[in-house]
């Protein structure tokens, strides 16, 4: 079974006001999930807009990431109170969680990210945090998300920062994909290689431009928050796990098991580890255009303000065994680490990583 993209999208300006007729039809008694402060203001327009469709509206917030304890919690409360749906609103966080909230309790789950930081709001995918922020896990769903709105007046809202974490996200898609699946004789998981490729070149194209638009006015910022929030979802539905993730994730998922003061996004941690994965390459599998692309990468992630490096997340790998716990992470059994076509071992990581920490990229 495949899980390709949501039953109904709608996107552009307005989306939001154009999905209340069929949200009405599809849901009485739905729960408004949402976490950020920052998003009170449309959370209160969703519930208020609900409200005036004559639907008995409830609301809830996460405390923490997407984990256990808050998902036990917000279930408790959709029980209690009969919710029939659950409409998830915010960040790649607060949209996992309503998705595997609303998949344990078999109904339907309606997305409306609020940036475009992640293809979150697509996918049939849900990754599980500690409180803390540590990655955990990820759960395939049953399904995609019943509804997906995509609407542009609440994207360009977001933080410019959540804009460069997506784009450095979405970038994953073809470095990831193309490495771990560019042999695999299957023409969907071919096919959502190449429209990987096209989503790259679009966000180096584009990326910058975007990151500095004038939102609607702007079609680079309208394709580029559409190739963030919704192609990158795509790449990963038709080509399934094979062309979701690799080094990149695995660095991530690793990196977040070093507890830091200051909270960073996904993607500008992802993005770091595309850096060490093309490191990673050019050390263990001879690529010869890595060099290359570190530096096209760099350049680019240096114009959109995203960390460069793991010190620039906020960790000395060199301090209290950081160094031995991220490679660990990394290269434990059932790391995405392992997708790569060409074997892994926690030394390489070692090295790799000390190689990258010390070195200034030329650029």
């Amino acid at each position: 079974m495949q899980s390709i993209s949501p039953e109904i999208i709608f996107r552009g300006n307005y989306a939001w006001e154009k999905s209340l007729p069929l949200i009405s039809k599809l849901t009485k008694n739905p729960l408004i999930l949402g976490r950020s402060i920052h998003t009170n203001n449309l959370r209160n327009k969703i519930f208020i807009d609900l409200k005036n469709q004559n639907l008995s509206v409830n609301s809830a917030e996460l405390q923490f990431d997407c984990c256990y304890e808050d998902i036990l919690r917000v279930k408790s409360i959709i029980l209690n109170n009969n919710n029939d749906s659950v409409i998830a609103t915010g960040g790649g966080k607060v949209l996992d969680s309503g998705k595997l909230i609303a998949e344990s309790l078999n109904i339907p789950c309606i997305t409306i990210p609020l940036s475009a930081s992640t293809c979150a709001g697509w996918t049939a995918l849900s990754n599980i945090y500690t409180k803390d922020g540590q990655f955990i896990k990820d759960v395939a769903l049953g399904s995609c998300p019943k509804i997906l709105v995509y609407d542009h007046k609440f994207i360009q809202t977001a933080p410019s920062r959540t804009l460069a974490s997506g784009i450095a996200d979405a970038l994953a898609k073809w470095y990831e994909s193309s490495i771990t699946s560019s042999t695999i004789d299957d023409g969907l998981v071919q096919q959502a290689i190449q429209i990987s490729r096209v989503l790259r070149d679009q966000l180096l194209i584009d990326g910058e431009k975007a990151f500095k638009g004038q939102y609607e006015n702007d079609p680079s910022w309208r394709n580029i928050i559409e190739a963030c929030g919704l192609t990158a979802g795509l790449v990963g539905g038709i080509g399934g796990e094979k062309c979701r993730t690799a080094a990149a994730h695995a660095f991530h998922n690793a990196i977040t098991q070093i507890i830091t003061p200051n909270k960073f996004l996904h993607g500008e941690i992802v993005g770091v580890g595309l850096l060490l994965q093309l490191r990673l390459e050019e050390m263990k599998n001879n690529n010869k255009l890595a060099n290359q692309s570190i530096k096209q990468l760099f350049l680019l992630m240096q114009k959109l303000n995203l960390p460069t490096t793991i010190s620039q997340l906020g960790i000395n790998v060199f301090e209290n065994n950081n160094l031995e716990k991220i490679a660990d992470f990394t290269c434990r059994d059932k790391s995405e680490i392992h997708f790569l076509p060409f074997e892994i071992h926690k030394r390489d990581i070692i090295k790799v990583i000390t190689n990258f920490e010390q070195q200034i990229i030329k650029t």
